[in-house]
């Protein structure tokens, strides 16, 4: 009879794994504000906030670095970053920018560049802009960058799309908000793997209260 498994697997060095480690990446979240969400069509807003919101968690739970940023706040045309984002991740100081572009903000930049990390996870609004265009230019810099589909929003369902279609052809690698998790969790016994539970613990749920009300 085989022996019972219930010790993880060894584990792998994070500079060199293949895959998305909490040692390995930084996630970004640009532009979830109350303008950027007032526009969105690709998607319900209810099914975005979920996936953002286990984004935050994830990252928490997992001691990933988070770069939250926003536009045209200092400037007083646009509000912060929405409350729930906020309280999930306190501690964590908004990079506020005037262009539409992150990456070329020079503070935005610094504060990927000070996480020593070459992965960028990304989710914002709207897609085919503030997530579109700092992953062109953080995938010319050198970046590996891999856009959260289920957590960002376009203008339109074809906006959406073609944005998302530009960034894997320039070299980007779509992922998901639970498939992020579990690529991080990566081994169930794990200690830290109880991270990844508590989020599966109210995502599931939440998701089937939506998917009923569709």
């Amino acid at each position: 009879m085989a022996m019972a498994k219930t010790s993880e697997e060894p584990r792998r060095d994070p500079a060199g794994d293949g895959l998305l480690a909490p040692g390995n990446c930084v996630l970004a979240l640009i532009d979830f504000q109350p303008g950027q969400y007032a526009t969105v069509r690709s998607s319900p807003v209810e099914l975005i906030d979920l996936n953002v919101r286990a984004l935050c968690e994830l990252a928490t739970a997992f001691e990933v670095p988070v770069v939250l940023s926003t536009v045209g706040v200092d400037m007083g045309v646009n509000e912060g970053t929405v409350d729930f984002i906020r309280r999930a991740l306190t501690g964590v100081e908004e990079i506020d920018r005037t262009g539409v572009n992150a990456w070329e903000d020079a503070d935005f930049r610094a504060a990927v560049e000070a996480t020593g990390r070459s992965r960028v996870v990304v989710a914002g609004l709207w897609t085919e802009v503030c997530v579109t265009f700092p992953t062109l230019d953080m995938l010319a810099a050198g970046y590996r960058v891999y856009p959260v589909v289920d957590a960002i929003g376009g203008v339109s369902e074809t906006a959406h799309r073609a944005a998302i279609g530009r960034m894997t052809q320039a070299g980007a690698s779509p992922v998901t908000a639970v498939g992020w998790g579990c690529e991080l969790m990566r081994n169930w016994a794990r200690p830290e793997a109880d991270g990844l539970r508590r989020v599966m613990s109210w995502y599931f749920p939440r998701l089937r209260e939506l998917s009923d009300t569709r």
